[in-house]
């Protein structure tokens, strides 16, 4: 799947499948970091969608869902946590580190696996292994960089 979008000019993003009606959701990015479009989405799903026929992975039927990551995005990749040092994230692991699984802080990028953010007690570091998931915050400043095209 990434291979086919890498050449389109495309990076995966995320992938999940799931729910009662199942659906295939696809997040993906333009290499060049310019914004997606609905056009950029279609292209994207129409050679998914031609992938996905022909490999048959998922003997069940399905929906194909393609999007882009949006301004909140999650951050699934350990670049993620460094193109957005700077922004605020929530973040949440798959077991607790000093008592606490959900974190909410200023991402500070990595230092090898581990992923630095600072929230209101300090400087909290978290093993990038442990993390389940991370998204973006929506703030003022994300949104001022947004419109900038800094991000």
């Amino acid at each position: 799947m990434a291979p086919a979008l890498e050449g389109l000019g495309y990076d995966l993003v995320r992938v999940r499948f799931g729910g009662s009606t199942p659906v295939l959701q696809v997040m993906v990015e333009r290499q060049d970091r310019a914004g997606m479009t609905v056009d950029h989405c279609a292209e994207a799903s129409r050679t998914l969608s031609a992938l996905l026929d022909i490999e048959d992975p998922i003997p069940q039927a399905y929906s194909l869902e393609v999007s882009s990551p949006g301004i909140d995005r999650p951050l699934t990749r350990p670049g993620d946590f460094e193109r957005f040092a700077g922004f605020e994230a929530r973040v949440e692991l798959e077991d607790s580190v000093a008592g606490q699984r959900r974190f909410r802080g200023r991402l500070e990028g990595l230092n090898g696996a581990t992923l630095r953010l600072q929230t209101d007690t300090g400087e909290t570091a978290l093993p990038l292994a442990a993390v389940k998931s991370a998204k973006l915050l929506m703030t003022d400043a994300l949104l001022a960089a947004a419109a900038e095209g800094a991000i």
